[in-house]
Formats: C-alpha cells, structure tokens, sequence
C-alpha cells in the first residue's frame, strides 16, 4: 500500500484565524502559488472546495492544471444542481486536458440554508444520499458506456444518453457517515473521506465501509483530513495550537458567532463534535478548533514535532489509511513546511513499515 498526500487550494491564503468568517473571494495570485507550492512540496493533488457562494471549482481547477505539470487535482463537487450526464461531460474533459491529473469528491450536501442558496429546497437528507447513488450511477455510465443509453429514475432522466470523451483516470471520492451515506459510499467510493478522529474511531469507520464496498465487489482506499501543526519542539507546537485556538475564539467572539452549543447537521460533524469534548485525544489528535466552530469541516489535527506528527500519520496508515488531506492555518506557508519537513518523514517511514511487514510475511511462509 501507497500513501499519497492531498494539499489544499482554498482561493486565498485566509484561513480560521484570520477572520471568522471564511472569505471567498478568489486571489490569483494564491492560487498560482499555492499550486506550484504543493507541487514542488511532492504533494500528490490538491483539493478545490466547494461552497454556494465560493469560486467554480472545475474552473479553478482547469486554471492551476496549466500552469503545473504533475500535480493532482481533487474537484469538490455537489450532485443536483448540475445533470449527471453534463457533469461528467466536464469532468472527463477535464481529465483529459490536464493528463489524467483528476478526481472528483461528491458532497451529497452542507447545512439546509447552503444547499438552498443553490435552489435546493425542502429536500430531505436520506433523499439527498438517494439522489447522489442516481447521479453516481448515470456518471459512471457515461464515463465507460460504448453506445448510447437510456435513464429513467427517481431524480434524472435521459434518453440516448452518450459522453464521447471518457476519462482515462478519474476516480471517485465519497464523504458522509450516516447509514445512507455509507451504503452509497459501499457502492461508488473510490476513496471513502473521513475527518480526523481517534484511532479506535477511524478504524471503526474504515471496518464499516470496507464491510458496504464488499457486498459489491469493491475494495476503496481511504483518505483522513487533518490539520498538521508542527514545531521544532512539543512544547512549541502545542504553544502554537493553542495560540490557534485563541486566534479562532477571539475571531467568532468579534463577530458574534458562537464558541459552544453547537448542533451541526450532520452525523459526523456530531460524532466530531462528541471527541473534541476533550481538546487533545491519542497523545497527538487536537480537536480545539472543531470545538469551537461546531466540527465545522476539517477542524482536527495533530500536534508535535515533524517526526511525532509523522510517527502519528503512520499509526492511521497501519489501520487503513493511504490518502492524508492535509492543510494549515496559514495556507501557503503551512504547506511549504509540509512538503519541506512532513511529507518526506512520512513516506520514509511508511516504506520502512512496509518493508518490515513484508520481511515479516517472507519469514512466515519460509
């Protein structure tokens, strides 16, 4: 098993500690270098978030495609609002000018008032998670059907339905914790996502979902988002984390957003929520700024030196882990350091891991 690394391209270099209400307004400058950043970083891809008021992620993603040559992309993307057979239209397109350098993350959906800023209104959760198994269904099918086809379900129809253009490598990433999102995750996931959580928790998960994919013949990587913070010393980076916290609280106090009782919306911002009851969990897992924000998206990280942060990746890795979606509170210049002092310490040890594992399994069999 590989393990590959996901950076991120959030349109400018702002994070939680710099307002406590994310800006979206797109900076060319940022994106530019932040692509060419993570790629000379050794980061594998880089993911181009989604939001009702954000920037066009396809479009984004198109734009720092041109201007670098290895790097991956990882396009979030919502079904519903675009027709499946258009989308993956864009998307294989997509793939095939930036050389097979394309994934796409399905978000089923966000908080009620975001989805309805795009016209989804009133739709019900359980029938979101059943419009994105249709949607996912038709997009496979026009990535790989050789003649037309006919569609005819609950939320999309199509009559002669046919993509010229297919993707040569565009594989599928799927979030979502609840029971309808782990049967479609079961079904459709390349790569299952999860948010930082505890060892014992993300194990489960990886169980669960490895348990859906195999009543269909699948077996999906799967990805962990963590936000890494590193120092030279312990006593450093947990300085720096909580200076973090600090920076996020006074930020929402500012501008009167709240700090406790939160209810997200969804199971596994609410399972999130439940282990950053306690701010630090497994010696390196932080969850002080998913506290404070209500879970909200990748809130969690790990805390320490390089080494301890990477000898923490590697316990994931060894329960199932071969993507990490990592990213900092100062955007680009967090993730030089990873390319610089992280990423380089991971994969030396997850090779050392394997070679051992696999010496071990010659010895059995000899």
């Amino acid at each position: 098993m590989t393990v590959k690394f996901i950076g991120y391209i959030g349109f400018n270099d702002h994070s939680e500690i710099h307002a406590a209400t994310r800006s979206r307004v797109l900076d060319r400058d940022y994106v530019d270098a932040a692509a060419r950043a993570q790629e000379e970083g050794g980061f594998d891809r880089v993911l181009i978030p989604f939001g009702s008021a954000s920037p066009e992620s396809q479009i984004v993603a198109a734009h720092a495609a041109a201007i670098t040559s290895k790097l991956g992309f990882l396009v979030a993307h919502r079904p519903g609002f675009t027709q499946p057979t258009l989308a993956a239209r864009q998307l294989a397109t997509l793939d095939q000018l930036s050389g097979g350098r394309v994934a796409v993350h399905i978000i089923t959906g966000g908080a009620d008032e975001e989805m309805a800023r795009d016209g989804d209104v009133n739709s019900l959760k359980a029938e979101r998670y059943q419009r994105t198994d249709e949607y996912l269904q038709v997009l496979r099918r026009e990535w790989t059907e050789a003649q037309p086809f006919d569609h005819s379900g609950r939320f999309f129809e199509a009559r002669g339905a046919f993509s010229a253009i297919k993707p040569d490598n565009l594989p599928v990433f799927f979030g979502g914790s609840s029971p309808e999102a782990i049967e479609v995750a079961g079904r459709h996931a390349d790569v299952y996502a999860l948010w930082g959580e505890t060892l014992e928790q993300v194990g489960e998960v990886v169980r669960t979902v490895r348990h859906a994919a195999a009543r269909h013949g699948r077996e999906p990587g799967f990805s962990l988002s963590l936000r890494p913070v590193i120092a030279d010393t312990e006593e450093a980076a947990w300085k720096k984390a909580d200076d973090i916290v600090e920076q996020v609280r006074a930020n929402r106090e500012a501008a009167g957003l709240p700090t406790t009782g939160h209810r997200p919306p969804n199971a596994g911002s609410l399972r999130l929520l439940e282990t950053a009851s306690s701010q630090r969990r497994d010696t390196r897992l932080w969850t002080g700024v998913a506290a404070l924000t209500g879970a909200a998206g990748n809130s969690t990280g790990l805390v320490g030196t390089p080494e301890q942060v990477a000898d923490a990746m590697l316990e994931y890795y060894d329960i199932g882990i071969d993507h990490f979606l990592i990213r900092g509170f100062e955007p680009l210049a967090d993730s030089i350091q990873y390319g610089r002092e992280l990423l380089p310490l991971v994969r030396a040890k997850v090779a050392e891991h394997d070679a051992r594992k696999n010496a071990e399994k010659v010895a059995l069999a000899s």
